[in-house]
Parts: structure tokens; C-alpha cells; sequence
């Protein structure tokens, strides 16, 4: 299978080089020249994780060099726990921070630098993975990369809009990882990388990649725990499942709705916002606006211009296709915070801002008279916004005991700011063994 930029001004690429690019040349995002198309009877046999995740990539693999390493990148990368979990009636939560930094992206930046560990060859020159974070995915690429040999990590972060728990994750690898804490939005951060990415030059003497949702090797395991958490359903209900996502930069949103556009048993597909409503006036029939984001209580989802509308325009290029197709909808502080408060006697568990901007929104769903089944996307552990969630429920938080070590290490992160020519040059100087 080969990939193309969704500007349509890049050459086509088969999977490993549109991996290693990370961004197209022309500013566009890598999608699959076309989809595969597969069964529920597909997915026979296979009863874990890693090895729905194998059958489900395939096709996207084929004809690759990473093809005969695609069973055990599976296995190395999504050892990890997803499990699907009632927690009311016709309600379920995905539960996707079971791993090493407590967050969904763990599942994709482990992906992803398992293949990009693999098409390394011997006197390669080294690469710096670039990551702009709004909190998750810094800690998530850390994790994968840090004490990989060939690899440097650069991470922006905005500075002062990530928890503290957030924070100190970001800063605490050291080693081959660095922590820039960007005088900006992530928006500025988001930037900065894309512009990066895109900087012919810079990349003709360092090379870079990106581990942000813009890459395949983000998108394409995000959607097995979708698929897996169907393929359940399916098995013991012979109903398709629904899913609420929360979503900024529509990276995990888009791994649900690939996974519902290849065949999997996926129904309706809903996606939550916070206040930062440029998705829900486009669903709602506005046009299009990116715009400054606000900072919110879902931090993660501080996003004014999400990245993957384009692959999202890729798969409806009508608009009124695209806004039949799904529902989004703003969810505000306030609600948040409301949600947080009652989650416990709601659902039997605390959840984290961003996964209750999606209960929020099953709720008003429910309120409207919605009956079917949904599982709504509990996309990151609640300890790591204790200071949000404590004072709402006065008691503490279990930490997780990755997150605990995580926790315990020093961290070091460094203040820059939101120019350009500056990152170039500490990224142009930076060299790695």
C-alpha cells in the first residue's frame, strides 16, 4: 500500500518513508492511498490487543520492509491494557491509561517507535523526533524514544497550560529527551513543529520526524483498541458499539472513525469538545474557522486549529457528508467540573476532565432520548490532574505506579520562546549518538 499527502503535491510514499516523514513535504498529512476493506469473520481468532491490531494493519503494511516485523512490533508496542468497562446501563468506558505515562498516546508513540526503531540501519545518521504536546503526548514519545540509540527528542509545551503532573512528566526522561517550555499556546507550539518539518534545509543536516497525531504511526494503532473494544461488544451482543471521543486535534477521533470506514462494527461515532468550539460550529454548518485557542480544565483538548480536519476532509471532501456523519458538541468548565464531582456515584469511578467532557455529552445524548449502547473514550488517568479533580471531590487520587516513578524523578524542563529562527538553531546545533 502506498500513501499520499492530503494537499496531493507530495510524491507517494510506501508506509516506512511515510513513517519516517512524519509530515509531507508539501504541508500535508500521509493517508492510504485507499482503504481495506474488512470483516467482523476477519478478526477470528484473535483475542488480544496486539493481535487484533496485527490483522487490522496489514493491509496498510503490505508490501512494506516493516510487514514482516508488523506481529512483533504488535506485540512489543500494545502489551497494554484497554479494557472495556461497564459503568452503567448501555454505558461502558474505554479505559486507555493503563500504560507507562497513564494517557491514550502511550499506545501510539510505543507504535510508532517500534517501527521507526526497525528501518534504522547501521551508520544511519541519527534523528530527532519533534513533538508539540498539550499535555499527554510529550510524556507518551519520552516513554517510547528515551535511551533508544539514534533517537533525540525535542519537546514544546506550552508553558503554564499543562498540569503540574503534566509538567513534571515532560521534564523528568532527561538522556536523550528535552523539555522546552514554549511563551505560548499550543497552537504556537503546533507550529513551530509543522514549520520545522517543513524546513528543507534543516532536514538536509538533521534530520527530523514527527510524533504528533499528523503521523501514521500515531493514527494507525489508535485504531485497534476501537476495533478490540467493538470486536467485544460484537461478540457478546451481536450489536455494533458507539463511541463518544473527546478530541482536539482529532487524531483520536480519526483512528475510530478509519476503523468504523474499514468495516469494523463501530456505529455512531460523537465528539466531545471544551470550550474551544471550532469543530462544533463546523458540524453545526459554520465554516470552518481556526482561530486562537482558550485554555480550559481538558487541557489536552486545547486545540484551535486541529490538525487532522484535513485527513477528516480526506475521507468526506463534501461537507454535508462530513456534517451528516457526525455529531460534535462544546463541553464548558462548568460542566466539567459538574461531571467530576458526581462521577464516582454516576459511573463508580473518578474520571479525568477530558474523558468527562465526553460523559457530558452521552449525557445529553441520554437526556434526548438516546437508548443504544456507547462507550465513551476514557482517555487519561485522573491523578494526573489532581489539582483539578482533589478539591472537587475532597479526597486524594490513587496514583498509578507508573505514574508514581515517573513522579519521583527529578524533572528539568527549559523556558523558551514561540521563534522560530531560536528552535531552529538549537535544533540545527543538536546532535545525537
Amino acid at each position: 500500500m502506498n500513501f499520499r499527502s492530503t494537499r496531493g503535491q507530495a510524491p507517494v510514499l510506501g508506509l516506512g518513508a511515510a513513517l519516517a516523514a512524519g509530515l509531507a513535504p508539501d504541508g500535508g498529512l500521509y493517508v492510504p492511498e485507499s482503504l481495506p476493506e474488512l470483516g467482523i469473520r476477519d478478526f477470528d481468532g484473535c483475542d488480544t490487543l496486539a493481535t487484533v491490531a496485527a490483522r487490522l494493519l496489514r493491509p496498510f503494511f503490505a508490501d512494506d520492509s516493516l510487514a514482516k516485523e508488523l506481529d512483533s512490533i504488535c506485540r512489543d508496542a500494545l502489551d497494554l491494557d484497554a479494557p472495556l468497562r461497564p459503568v452503567g446501563e448501555r454505558t461502558w468506558l474505554v479505559e486507555l491509561f493503563h500504560g507507562p505515562t497513564a494517557a491514550f498516546k502511550d499506545f501510539g508513540a510505543r507504535f510508532l517507535a517500534a517501527c521507526l526503531a526497525r528501518l534504522r540501519r547501521c551508520g544511519d545518521t541519527p534523528v530527532t523526533v519533534l513533538v508539540a504536546t498539550s499535555g499527554d503526548t510529550g510524556a507518551a514519545v519520552a516513554a517510547a524514544f528515551h535511551g533508544r540509540p539514534g533517537f533525540r527528542v525535542t519537546i514544546l509545551y506550552p508553558d503554564g497550560r499543562v498540569s503540574p503532573r503534566q509538567a513534571h512528566q515532560l521534564g523528568c526522561f532527561g538522556g536523550n529527551v528535552e523539555a522546552l517550555r514554549v511563551a505560548g499556546s499550543f497552537d504556537d507550539c503546533q507550529a513551530l513543529a509543522k514549520r520545522a518539518l517543513n524546513d528543507t534545509q534543516l532536514k538536509s543536516t538533521t534530520p527530523l520526524t514527527s510524533a504528533n497525531s499528523i503521523s501514521l504511526g500515531r493514527l494507525l494503532p489508535q485504531m485497534s483498541y476501537y476495533a478490540s473494544s467493538a470486536l467485544q461488544h460484537w461478540r457478546a451482543h451481536g450489536r455494533p458499539l458507539n463511541f463518544v471521543v473527546p478530541t482536539g486535534n482529532l487524531g483520536n477521533a480519526l483512528a475510530c472513525i478509519v476503523a468504523r470506514a474499514i468495516g469494523l462494527p463501530i456505529g455512531e461515532i460523537a465528539l466531545a469538545t471544551n470550550a474551544n468550539r471550532v469543530l462544533p460550529e463546523f458540524f453545526a454548518g459554520g465554516d470552518y474557522a481556526p482561530r486562537a485557542s482558550l485554555a480550559t480544565l481538558a487541557n489536552a483538548m486545547d486545540v484551535g486549529a486541529p490538525s487532522n480536519f484535513e485527513r477528516l476532509r480526506w475521507l468526506y471532501p463534501e461537507a454535508p457528508a462530513l456534517r451528516q456523519a457526525f455529531r460534535a458538541e462544546s463541553i464548558d468548565d462548568d460542566e466539567i467540573r459538574e461531571v467530576i464531582r458526581a462521577s464516582r456515584e454516576r459511573y463508580g469511578t473518578l474520571v479525568c476532565p477530558h474523558t468527562a467532557t465526553a460523559l457530558r455529552l452521552l449525557e445529553r445524548l441520554r437526556a434526548g432520548g438516546e437508548s443504544k449502547e456507547w462507550a465513551v473514550a476514557a482517555t487519561a488517568h485522573p491523578a494526573k490532574f489532581d489539582g483539578v479533580i482533589e478539591p472537587l471531590v475532597g479526597s486524594a487520587i490513587e496514583v498509578p505506579s507508573a505514574l508514581a516513578t515517573l513522579l519521583a524523578r527529578p524533572s528539568h524542563s527549559e523556558p523558551v520562546t514561540a521563534d522560530y529562527a531560536t528552535l531552529r538553531d538549537r535544533l540545527a546545533s543538536s546532535r545525537v549518538s
